[in-house]
């Protein structure tokens, strides 16, 4: 089977699990929300999904950070932009580490070396963890329980790094591949270039800017529930919204099930029932229009800009 059939049929995978799972979340809250539905301020989730897009700009500065660090010249930023959204399509996988189908879409558009922009997604995800836990920090100043999250987070932020710095053990995994026989020794430099790119990409003089917008995007996120509670004529507090949102994000981001499916939505609907005070009915209703709006829209986004990419690439991802 080729590259390119696989990812396809992987695709339309993701898309049927997709259907499955909106299907079974809006059949087990139909008869709660559709009350609550009924009284929705819409205009409150035009805004929610605006804030939600400026989550995914910024997070699109992140990848240009990274193309840039990595000395990645000569793609348009329009093309940039979509390879970027692209990856969403694969955002329901464990850690997302799906999103590593932005390095094939950008190899076979531009003839980028996959090895060497793969890492982004290792370095995208550690910033995307740190800014989760200052958020979780910061919204914990009202609330107890969330600092457990932020402890685990930051010790996984901290594995990550030591591995990373250290030479010794990246260098024994390349140096016992490059001496094996078949397909582990020819994938030896791949790795061994994967492994330099990530070196470079999380850095201490490269953290701080991709930190930053990290906050700033997963802030807007966080937000976006607060506006959503606003929309059902609730009294949420932004602290509240930001600290939910956050921990949820990051329990979903800790256990490795396909985009924290479960994990996330029973975490945030039980904090903003038992922390928030929040009524069941507009709980449950809050959760699941915010995941359709941070999760769902994303993959939808994914989508879309993959078939620009192909009407602008035409043989992206054809069979060979």
């Amino acid at each position: 089977m080729s590259g390119p059939t696989l990812v396809r049929r992987l695709l339309v995978g993701v898309m049927l699990g997709v259907v499955v799972y909106a299907g079974f979340v809006l059949f087990r809250g139909y008869r709660t929300i559709q009350g609550q539905l009924a009284t929705f301020d819409w205009s409150m989730y035009a805004l929610a999904l605006a804030m939600t897009f400026g989550n995914y700009c910024l997070r699109f500065l992140k990848w240009e950070f990274y193309l840039k660090r990595l000395d990645v010249r000569g793609v348009p930023k329009l093309d940039s932009f979509l390879t970027f959204l692209s990856g969403f399509v694969l955002t329901v996988t464990p850690g997302k580490v799906g999103e590593v189908f932005k390095s094939l879409v950008l190899h076979e558009t531009y003839d980028v070396p996959g090895a060497r922009t793969a890492p982004i997604v290792v370095a995208e995800r550690l910033t995307d963890l740190i800014g989760i836990i200052a958020l979780v920090i910061v919204g914990s100043l009202g609330f107890s329980g969330g600092l457990v999250w932020a402890g685990a987070g930051a010790v996984a932020v901290a594995v990550v790094l030591a591995l990373v710095a250290s030479r010794s053990v990246p260098d024994l995994v390349v140096s016992r591949m490059e001496r094996s026989q078949g397909v582990i020794g020819r994938l030896a430099p791949k790795v061994k270039t994967a492994w330099e790119s990530l070196r470079t990409l999380v850095a201490p003089s490269a953290l701080v800017v991709p930190t930053l917008l990290s906050c700033v995007s997963w802030a807007l996120e966080g937000l976006s529930l607060y506006v959503i509670l606003l929309g059902f004529h609730t009294t949420p507090s932004a602290t509240l919204s930001l600290f939910t949102y956050s921990t949820s994000q990051l329990a979903g981001a800790l256990i490795p099930v396909p985009g924290g499916l479960g994990i996330t939505e029973g975490s945030l609907e039980q904090q903003l029932v038992r922390l928030g005070g929040i009524e069941q009915a507009a709980a449950t209703s809050a959760m699941i229009l915010v995941r359709i709006a941070t999760l769902w829209f994303a993959v939808l986004l994914g989508f879309l800009a993959l078939a620009a990419l192909r009407r602008r690439h035409p043989r992206l991802l054809a069979a060979r």
